[in-house]
C-alpha cells in the first residue's frame, strides 16, 4: 500500500539529526516490508537554519511544513546560540511553526515499558503498568497573552508581569480533543487548573463543565487543582488516564510525569491543530521531549527511541495506521527486554549501545515480529 501523503522532516540541531536519521531507517523498513511509502521533504530549522539563512525558520520551510500532512521534528537549540538576538534564536523556529499552524493541542504520553520499571526513581509497584496521557493547551495562556513585560517602578524597583488569559473557544477546543482521546482510552478525564486562586482557572472549570454537559457522553470527568495533581502524580500516578490542562500547568506537569518513566529519552509528543472542515486535514507535528542535548551531540550516544515513538504517534494520529504504530511500539518493548541500551536507560548486566546500535536492535525485533 503506497501513500501520497507528504512527511516533512525537520531534524534541527544537536542530537536531532542523529535520532531523526535512525528513525527514518524504520520508515525505509516500512516501505520495504509493508509497502508503505511517503513523499518525504526535508528542511532546516533552528540553529541549522540560522547558520545558513540567518533565520531559525525560512518562509519556504514554513510553507512546505504547512502543505505537508505531518511533520517529524528533531530538536533545536544549543549554547552556540546564546548570544543570538532573541527573535532569531533557534527556539523561535519551533514557536513560529506552532503559532502559524495553530498547533494548540500538545499530547504528552507517559508510559512505562515493563523492562524499564526499575529505571524510575519511584517504587516499581507505583509505576508498573503506567500509561497516562497529558493534553496541554499549547498556543494560549501565560506564555502568549498580553500585557506582559518588565517596567521600572522607581529607580530602585522594577516589576515583571505576565497575563494568564483564556477565552471560552480556546478552552472548548482543547476540551474536545481531550474528550475524544479519553473515549479512545479508558474513558476517564481529569481537568486541571487553579480555580481556587485564579480567575482563568474559574473560567476553565466553568467552560469544561458546560462542555461536558453537552458533549461528555461516554466519559467520566473530574477536576483537580494543579498543585494537588503534581503531588498525586508522584503518589499514585495510575489513578489518572487523560489529564487536560492549560499551557503553564501542562508544561510543569508533563515534565513531572516524564520522570516517572525513568528517562526523557523515551518520551514522544504530538502537537495537533484543528481539523479543517473543508479538507478534513489536521496540521500536526511530532517530536521527542528530550531536546537537543548538546552535551552528547555528535557522539552517537543519544537514545533514538523517543523520536521513533514520535513516528509511531504520527502514524496513529495523522496517517490512521494503527497496525503499524502498534508494531513499532511492540518492537521497542521487545528491544528493551534484552540486548544493549543507550546510557540514559542503562541497567546492570547490559551492554552499552549507541544511537545506531539501539535502532539496529529495534529493526531486528520488527523483523522477528513480522516473520
Amino acid at each position: 500500500m503506497s501513500s501520497n501523503r507528504t512527511l516533512m522532516v525537520l531534524p534541527g540541531d544537536g542530537v536531532g539529526p542523529e535520532v531523526v536519521k535512525e528513525t527514518l531507517r524504520v520508515v525505509d523498513w516500512l516501505g520495504k516490508n509493508k509497502s508503505i511509502s511517503f513523499n518525504i521533504k526535508e528542511g532546516l530549522v533552528g540553529g541549522a537554519s540560522y547558520d545558513k539563512y540567518g533565520t531559525p525558520l525560512t518562509d519556504e520551510t514554513l510553507a512546505d511544513s504547512i502543505d505537508s500532512d505531518a511533520i517529524l521534528f528533531g530538536a533545536v537549540g544549543g549554547p552556540k546560540y546564546e548570544g543570538v538576538p532573541f527573535e532569531k534564536r533557534p527556539e523561535n523556529g519551533l514557536l513560529k511553526l506552532r503559532k502559524e499552524m495553530d498547533l494548540f493541542a500538545n499530547l504528552r504520553p507517559a508510559m512505562v515499558f515493563p523492562a524499564l520499571v526499575d529505571a524510575s526513581s519511584l517504587k516499581p509497584e507505583i509505576i508498573s503498568g503506567l500509561d497516562i496521557l497529558i493534553v496541554r493547551e499549547l498556543t494560549g495562556g501565560i506564555y502568549f497573552a498580553e500585557p506582559r513585560g518588565i517596567e521600572e517602578v522607581n529607580k530602585d524597583t522594577k516589576k515583571g508581569y505576565d497575563t494568564n488569559l483564556y477565552t471560552t473557544p480556546e478552552i472548548e477546543r482543547i476540551g474536545r480533543v481531550a474528550f475524544d482521546l479519553a473515549r479512545a482510552r479508558k474513558g476517564k478525564l481529569t481537568s486541571v487548573e487553579k480555580a481556587n486562586v485564579m480567575m482563568s482557572g474559574v473560567l476553565w472549570r466553568e467552560v469544561m463543565n458546560t462542555l461536558f454537559d453537552k458533549e461528555g457522553n461516554g466519559i467520566e470527568m473530574s477536576h483537580m487543582y494543579a498543585d494537588n495533581c503534581a503531588m498525586q502524580l508522584v503518589r499514585d500516578p495510575k489513578q489518572f488516564d487523560v489529564i487536560v490542562t492549560d499551557n503553564l500547568f501542562g508544561d510543569i506537569l508533563s515534565d513531572c510525569a516524564a520522570m516517572l518513566t525513568g528517562s526523557l529519552g523515551m518520551l514522544p509528543s504530538a502537537s495537533l491543530g484543528s481539523i479543517d472542515k473543508n479538507t478534513g486535514k489536521r496540521h500536526a507535528m511530532y517530536e521527542p521531549v528530550h531536546g537537543s542535548a548538546p552535551d552528547i551531540a555528535g557522539k552517537g550516544l543519544a537514545n533514538p527511541l523517543a523520536e521513533l515513538l514520535s513516528l509511531s504517534m504520527l502514524l496513529r494520529y495523522s496517517f490512521e495506521m494503527k497496525e503499524e504504530s502498534d508494531l513499532i511500539d511492540n518492537a521497542v518493548s521487545k528491544a528493551l527486554e534484552s540486548g544493549p541500551r543507550t546510557p540514559d536507560i542503562m541497567a546492570p548486566g547490559r551492554e552499552k549501545a549507541g544511537t545506531k546500535d539501539m535502532m539496529d536492535l529495534v529493526i531486528r525485533k520488527l523483523e522477528e515480529i513480522t516473520n
